[in-house]
Parts: structure tokens; sequence; C-alpha cells
């Protein structure tokens, strides 16, 4: 919790909302905008195992806090390209998740608003971990995502809802091409 106004420094009389005496400015505990992406290639997802705290060593989906003013969708795919090395399509969005940053300790009172895109691969690049980012990059296929998993407060409910676009994703335009040859053409009137 903010103890001090970030405006002018004077000490907060209560936590926040609240107003600071010296200043008038407000405060508020907003929930912190992230973007994250569900790049998938060749019926695999890409996963980050975490070199940071909170859930250092655990696996996740590239993502982070969207930069002030950034759009969430530019924020996904800033961080798949710094964490990853690779360049995506950012596609629609699966979905939103409230959760807390961290379960603990420094971190604990700091709400995320998580905004996650599907995306794909724009290139045929190599991914290319960023030490200071990631410990590892991973491609999984949806019956063998690993585990730990970082954040599961909300993570296993995105992985949950990808699967189901998954099983929901039209089938493949040759598929489609060959049912529609199959079948009888339509009397015209």
């Amino acid at each position: 919790m903010p103890r001090f106004c970030s405006e002018c420094g004077a000490p907060l009389p209560a936590p926040p909302p609240v107003i600071c005496r010296a200043c008038d400015t407000s405060h508020w505990l907003d929930a912190k905008p992230c973007a994250g992406a569900l790049v998938s290639h060749g019926g695999k997802l890409l996963l980050v195992r975490r070199v940071h705290e909170p859930w250092k060593g655990a696996w996740d989906l590239p993502g982070g806090f969207c930069d002030p003013r950034e759009h969430p969708s530019d924020a996904a795919a800033r961080e798949v390209r710094e964490e990853t090395a690779l360049d995506v399509d950012i596609g629609p969005v699966l979905g939103m998740w409230i959760d807390s940053y961290a379960p603990d300790g420094p971190g604990a009172d700091k709400v995320t608003l998580n905004i996650y895109f599907c995306a794909s691969v724009a290139d045929g690049s190599e991914t290319r971990p960023d030490s200071s980012e990631v410990a590892e990059i991973g491609w999984f296929a949806a019956d063998e995502l690993p585990e730990p998993l970082a954040f599961p407060g909300h993570l296993p409910a995105v992985l949950g809802a990808w699967l189901a676009a998954q099983e929901r994703a039209p089938r493949p335009a040759i598929a489609a091409v060959r049912s529609a040859s199959a079948r009888k053409p339509e009397p015209t009137l």
C-alpha cells in the first residue's frame, strides 16, 4: 500500500482510496494493465520459464505490464519479442482476467488486469531467450503442458479458454473443400 503521496511526498492519512491532505491528489489502487500472448505454431503453445519472482522457475505465457499509453495488443507483441526474439501476428482477444501480481510479500497488493491475445509466429525466426527475462522457452502440445505454472490465480483459466478455442477452431480449408465437394448440389428454382 502506498504510504506517501506520489505527487508531493506527504504521508497519506489512510490506505487508498484517499486524497492527500497536503496537495489534494487522489490515490487509488487501480488494476495494472498487463498483456500476454498465446502463441501457437504447429499445434503447440509457446511457454517461457520465469527467471524472476514472483513465480520464479514456473512456466508462464510471454507477457508483462503495459507501458503508459501502450495498447495491450502492442504490449503483447513487444513482450513476446523481448522474451523470445519472435515476431508475432496478434490475433483476437482470448479474454481478460483479474489477479494479484504476487501471492504474498512485495507486490501482493498489486492487482493486475491480464488481457490475453491469440497469436501466431509472423516469420520463420528461431526463438532466442533473453536470459534477463526468461530461463527457458518451450513449445508444448495441449495435453503436455508443464508444471508448475505461474500465476495460478488465473493462468489455468486462460489455458482452459485457449483449449476450448482450439476445439472450436474451424477445420483446415482443404477439409472444408473436400466436404463441400462431396455434397449434392442444391436444386435451382
